[in-house]
């Protein structure tokens, strides 16, 4: 059994996962005695609450399906640990990663997220998808993202809670925390990792879900960094009219109403942005004094229970 106050909760969200779940439990339970091991049963239709309960992990579950974002939110929420390790309950990755993820948090890193190998998604197209989305992400924040999907990490819990209410019920959860962590100012780090196969069927459609990631990075993006967004479309506008102009006052020599237009839009946007930028650094101003104080918040409760 785990301590009543761990240092380390591994959440593990679970549906449908009874074929691979309870050797998963029973390898964290040998390899890290001291860690309190949650599985989140999102309303799964087979024996994987009762298989799940039965190897000695702490079980709480949704009466019905809601998706992985809604089990990892619901993972965090009852999560006693100070430190929190997500990682699949199929089996995909061996137990001793949960530990070297937390090496890195150890060493000061707020997340530490588990960068999948090219070779290890499932088929060409999707790799394709992952790595555009790597690079696109990489380009909105300004640092370079390895692994943007990934549902592996660990993280500093008092950090991961303070981002819960951004965070989407289904498989984009990963690209929200990851982008809103780099956008915050939160330190992390991407440490390689292999999957194995997997046991069962995976659920991400990646081209189903594609556009659903590309709209997470646009709206953490405009949350964290608006003029990001707002000054390449504000200059935009601006050199559209400049040519707009500059050609027809080469044709014509005069000049016309829909280049002023153009030029009005362009100022518009742009100070839409400034003010939002404003608005965005005063929001994470009091988000990191909050993040901070819960931090050592849960430091100095760690050292009395020493």
């Amino acid at each position: 059994m785990s301590q009543p106050n761990p240092k380390v909760t591994v959440v593990l969200p679970a549906f449908n996962e009874a074929q691979a779940i309870g050797a998963v439990i029973q390898a964290l339970r040998k390899t890290y005695p001291e860690w309190e091991i949650l599985v989140v049963d999102d309303g799964s239709t087979d024996q994987t609450r009762e298989i799940a309960g039965a190897a000695g992990a702490r079980v709480v579950g949704h009466p019905k399906n809601m998706g992985n974002g809604a089990a990892v939110k619901t993972g965090a929420r009852h999560a006693r640990g100070r430190y929190l390790v997500f990682m699949d309950a199929d089996g995909q990755h061996g137990v001793e990663l949960a530990g070297q993820l937390m090496e890195h948090l150890d060493k000061g890193y707020d997340m530490v997220v588990g960068a999948r190998s090219m070779d290890t998604h499932a088929g060409l197209p999707r790799r394709l998808g992952n790595a555009a989305l790597n690079r696109f992400a990489s380009l909105m924040t300004g640092q370079s993202i390895v692994d943007l999907t990934s549902g592996v990490r660990a993280v500093h819990g008092a950090s991961f809670k303070r981002f819960l209410y951004l965070l989407p019920n289904g498989f984009s959860y990963p690209t929200t925390i990851t982008m809103a962590f780099i956008r915050s100012g939160l330190s992390v780090v991407f440490h390689p990792i292999r999957a194995k196969p997997r046991q069962g069927v995976s659920k991400i459609k990646f081209f189903r879900d594609g556009s659903k990631f590309l709209i997470i990075i646009m709206k953490v993006v405009t949350l964290y960094s608006p003029m990001r967004i707002f000054l390449p479309v504000s200059l935009t506008f601006f050199f559209t009219a400049l040519g707009w102009y500059i050609h027809v006052y080469a044709l014509t020599g005069r000049f016309t109403n829909m280049p002023v237009l153009l030029f009005t839009v362009s100022v518009m946007i742009f100070l839409i942005g400034l003010v939002s930028e404003q608005v965005t650094a005063l929001h994470l101003s009091v988000a990191q004094v909050g993040v901070e104080n819960e931090k050592h918040s849960g430091n100095d409760d760690g050292e009395a229970d020493r």
